[in-house]
Protein backbone atom coordinates (compact mmCIF):
# COMPACT_ATOMS: atom_id res chain seq x y z
CA UNK A 1 0.00 0.00 0.00
CA UNK A 2 1.31 3.43 -0.95
CA UNK A 3 1.69 6.19 1.63
CA UNK A 4 -1.00 8.76 0.82
CA UNK A 5 0.23 12.33 1.21
CA UNK A 6 -1.39 15.76 1.05
CA UNK A 7 1.01 18.64 0.35
CA UNK A 8 0.13 22.13 1.61
CA UNK A 9 2.24 25.17 0.71
CA UNK A 10 1.12 28.60 -0.44
CA UNK A 11 4.07 29.03 -2.84
CA UNK A 12 3.15 27.39 -6.13
CA UNK A 13 6.73 26.69 -7.15
CA UNK A 14 7.63 25.09 -3.82
CA UNK A 15 4.44 23.05 -3.69
CA UNK A 16 4.96 21.81 -7.24
CA UNK A 17 8.52 20.81 -6.42
CA UNK A 18 7.47 18.89 -3.31
CA UNK A 19 4.72 17.11 -5.24
CA UNK A 20 7.17 16.15 -8.00
CA UNK A 21 9.75 14.84 -5.54
CA UNK A 22 7.24 12.77 -3.57
CA UNK A 23 5.31 11.61 -6.63
CA UNK A 24 8.50 10.16 -8.11
CA UNK A 25 9.12 7.98 -5.06
CA UNK A 26 7.98 4.35 -5.07
CA UNK A 27 5.45 3.71 -2.35
CA UNK A 28 4.31 7.34 -2.04
CA UNK A 29 1.18 8.81 -3.65
CA UNK A 30 0.30 12.50 -3.49
CA UNK A 31 -3.50 12.57 -3.20
CA UNK A 32 -4.03 16.30 -2.79
CA UNK A 33 -2.54 19.80 -2.85
CA UNK A 34 -3.56 22.86 -0.86
CA UNK A 35 -2.45 26.47 -1.20
CA UNK A 36 -3.60 27.78 2.20
CA UNK A 37 -4.22 26.58 5.72
CA UNK A 38 -8.00 26.39 5.55
CA UNK A 39 -7.84 24.33 2.36
CA UNK A 40 -5.21 22.09 3.94
CA UNK A 41 -7.41 21.50 6.99
CA UNK A 42 -10.47 20.74 4.85
CA UNK A 43 -8.60 18.46 2.45
CA UNK A 44 -6.83 16.55 5.20
CA UNK A 45 -10.10 16.08 7.08
CA UNK A 46 -11.89 14.79 3.97
CA UNK A 47 -9.13 12.61 2.52
CA UNK A 48 -7.51 11.40 5.77
CA UNK A 49 -4.06 10.97 4.17
CA UNK A 50 -1.40 8.91 5.89
CA UNK A 51 0.76 12.05 6.13
CA UNK A 52 0.10 15.77 5.77
CA UNK A 53 3.14 17.77 4.66
CA UNK A 54 2.42 21.38 5.59
CA UNK A 55 4.24 24.68 5.33
CA UNK A 56 4.39 26.48 8.66
CA UNK A 57 3.44 29.90 7.31
CA UNK A 58 0.34 30.05 5.13
CA UNK A 59 -2.68 32.35 4.70
CA UNK A 60 -5.94 31.43 6.37
CA UNK A 61 -4.44 29.20 9.05
CA UNK A 62 -0.75 28.79 9.67
CA UNK A 63 0.88 25.38 9.83
CA UNK A 64 0.99 25.39 13.64
CA UNK A 65 -2.77 25.83 13.93
CA UNK A 66 -3.45 23.27 11.19
CA UNK A 67 -1.22 20.82 13.05
CA UNK A 68 -2.90 21.52 16.38
CA UNK A 69 -6.37 20.89 14.96
CA UNK A 70 -5.33 17.65 13.26
CA UNK A 71 -2.74 16.24 15.66
CA UNK A 72 -2.90 18.17 18.93
CA UNK A 73 -2.99 16.57 22.39
CA UNK A 74 -6.80 16.74 22.50
CA UNK A 75 -7.33 15.09 19.10
CA UNK A 76 -8.75 11.59 19.50
CA UNK A 77 -7.38 10.26 16.21
CA UNK A 78 -4.30 12.41 15.49
CA UNK A 79 -3.00 12.66 11.96
CA UNK A 80 0.66 12.31 11.04
CA UNK A 81 1.84 15.84 10.21
CA UNK A 82 5.28 16.83 8.93
CA UNK A 83 6.02 20.55 9.01
CA UNK A 84 8.40 22.16 6.57
CA UNK A 85 9.80 25.69 6.72
CA UNK A 86 12.70 27.98 5.85
CA UNK A 87 15.71 29.03 7.91
CA UNK A 88 14.22 32.34 9.02
CA UNK A 89 11.18 30.83 10.74
CA UNK A 90 12.81 28.99 13.62
CA UNK A 91 10.65 30.80 16.16
CA UNK A 92 7.77 28.57 15.04
CA UNK A 93 9.58 25.26 15.53
CA UNK A 94 8.72 24.70 19.16
CA UNK A 95 5.10 25.68 18.64
CA UNK A 96 4.71 23.21 15.78
CA UNK A 97 6.25 20.36 17.74
CA UNK A 98 4.09 21.08 20.78
CA UNK A 99 1.08 21.19 18.46
CA UNK A 100 1.71 17.55 17.54
CA UNK A 101 3.94 17.58 14.46
CA UNK A 102 5.72 14.27 13.90
CA UNK A 103 8.47 15.80 11.84
CA UNK A 104 10.10 19.11 11.13
CA UNK A 105 12.24 19.87 8.10
CA UNK A 106 13.87 22.85 6.47
CA UNK A 107 13.03 23.40 2.82
CA UNK A 108 16.64 22.84 1.83
CA UNK A 109 16.76 19.44 3.57
CA UNK A 110 16.88 17.60 0.25
CA UNK A 111 14.73 14.84 -1.26
CA UNK A 112 16.29 11.98 0.74
CA UNK A 113 15.51 13.50 4.15
CA UNK A 114 12.07 14.59 2.98
CA UNK A 115 11.20 11.04 1.93
CA UNK A 116 12.67 9.66 5.15
CA UNK A 117 10.48 12.02 7.19
CA UNK A 118 7.35 10.97 5.28
CA UNK A 119 8.09 7.29 5.83
CA UNK A 120 8.89 7.86 9.51
CA UNK A 121 5.64 9.74 10.09
CA UNK A 122 3.60 7.10 8.26
CA UNK A 123 5.20 4.40 10.41
CA UNK A 124 4.20 6.19 13.61
CA UNK A 125 7.71 7.46 14.18
CA UNK A 126 9.04 11.00 13.95
CA UNK A 127 11.99 12.80 12.47
CA UNK A 128 13.43 16.21 13.22
CA UNK A 129 16.18 17.26 10.84
CA UNK A 130 19.47 17.39 12.77
CA UNK A 131 20.15 20.98 11.69
CA UNK A 132 16.70 21.97 12.95
CA UNK A 133 17.45 20.28 16.27
CA UNK A 134 20.68 22.25 16.66
CA UNK A 135 18.95 25.52 15.80
CA UNK A 136 16.05 24.69 18.10
CA UNK A 137 18.43 24.11 21.01
CA UNK A 138 20.36 27.28 20.26
CA UNK A 139 17.16 29.34 20.03
CA UNK A 140 15.49 28.04 23.17
CA UNK A 141 18.47 27.14 25.40
CA UNK A 142 18.11 30.31 27.48
CA UNK A 143 14.34 30.25 27.75
CA UNK A 144 12.57 29.15 30.90
CA UNK A 145 11.09 25.75 30.07
CA UNK A 146 7.55 24.70 30.80
CA UNK A 147 7.08 22.50 33.84
CA UNK A 148 7.78 19.01 32.47
CA UNK A 149 5.92 15.90 33.50
CA UNK A 150 7.88 13.56 35.72
CA UNK A 151 8.59 10.03 34.46
CA UNK A 152 6.50 7.33 36.07
CA UNK A 153 9.75 5.52 36.81
CA UNK A 154 13.31 6.94 36.88
CA UNK A 155 15.18 6.74 33.60
CA UNK A 156 18.08 4.31 33.43
CA UNK A 157 21.53 5.48 32.42
CA UNK A 158 21.10 3.90 29.01
CA UNK A 159 17.69 5.52 28.56
CA UNK A 160 19.27 8.89 29.34
CA UNK A 161 21.80 8.26 26.56
CA UNK A 162 19.09 7.27 24.10
CA UNK A 163 17.00 10.27 25.19
CA UNK A 164 19.82 12.68 24.37
CA UNK A 165 20.42 11.15 20.95
CA UNK A 166 16.72 11.10 20.05
CA UNK A 167 16.50 14.76 21.04
CA UNK A 168 19.44 15.56 18.76
CA UNK A 169 17.63 14.10 15.78
CA UNK A 170 19.40 10.76 15.51
CA UNK A 171 17.59 7.85 13.85
CA UNK A 172 17.34 4.45 15.52
CA UNK A 173 20.07 3.11 13.24
CA UNK A 174 22.37 6.02 14.09
CA UNK A 175 21.75 5.53 17.81
CA UNK A 176 22.50 1.81 17.51
CA UNK A 177 25.80 2.56 15.77
CA UNK A 178 26.78 5.25 18.26
CA UNK A 179 25.99 3.17 21.34
CA UNK A 180 27.20 -0.14 19.85
CA UNK A 181 23.89 -1.90 20.48
CA UNK A 182 21.36 -3.67 18.29
CA UNK A 183 18.54 -1.89 16.50
CA UNK A 184 15.94 -3.87 18.44
CA UNK A 185 17.58 -2.71 21.69
CA UNK A 186 17.26 0.91 20.64
CA UNK A 187 13.61 0.42 19.70
CA UNK A 188 13.00 -1.12 23.11
CA UNK A 189 14.61 1.84 24.89
CA UNK A 190 12.60 4.35 22.80
CA UNK A 191 9.39 2.47 23.61
CA UNK A 192 10.30 2.52 27.29
CA UNK A 193 10.96 6.25 27.15
CA UNK A 194 7.56 6.88 25.57
CA UNK A 195 5.89 4.83 28.29
CA UNK A 196 7.75 6.48 31.17
CA UNK A 197 7.30 10.01 29.82
CA UNK A 198 3.76 9.58 28.49
CA UNK A 199 5.07 10.63 25.07
CA UNK A 200 3.24 9.71 21.88
CA UNK A 201 6.29 9.85 19.63
CA UNK A 202 9.95 10.81 19.33
CA UNK A 203 9.15 14.49 18.97
CA UNK A 204 7.52 14.55 22.39
CA UNK A 205 10.55 12.75 23.80
CA UNK A 206 12.75 15.48 22.32
CA UNK A 207 10.52 18.19 23.77
CA UNK A 208 10.72 16.58 27.21
CA UNK A 209 14.50 16.56 26.94
CA UNK A 210 14.38 20.26 26.12
CA UNK A 211 11.96 21.08 28.93
CA UNK A 212 14.10 19.29 31.51
CA UNK A 213 17.23 21.02 30.18
CA UNK A 214 18.91 17.71 29.38
CA UNK A 215 20.53 19.38 26.38
CA UNK A 216 22.39 22.56 25.60
CA UNK A 217 23.05 24.23 22.26
CA UNK A 218 26.64 23.00 22.22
Amino acid sequence: MSIRVVVADDQDLVRTGLVMILGAQPGIEVVGEAADGLAALDMATRLRPDVLLVDIRMPGLDGVEVTRRLAGPDVADPMAVVVITTFDLDEYVLGALRAGARGFLLKDAGPALLVQAIHAAADGDALIAPNVTRRLLATFADQVPVVPVQPIDPLTEREEEVLALVARGRTNAEIANELFVGLSTVKSHVASLMTKLGARNRVEIAMWAHDTRRLRAN
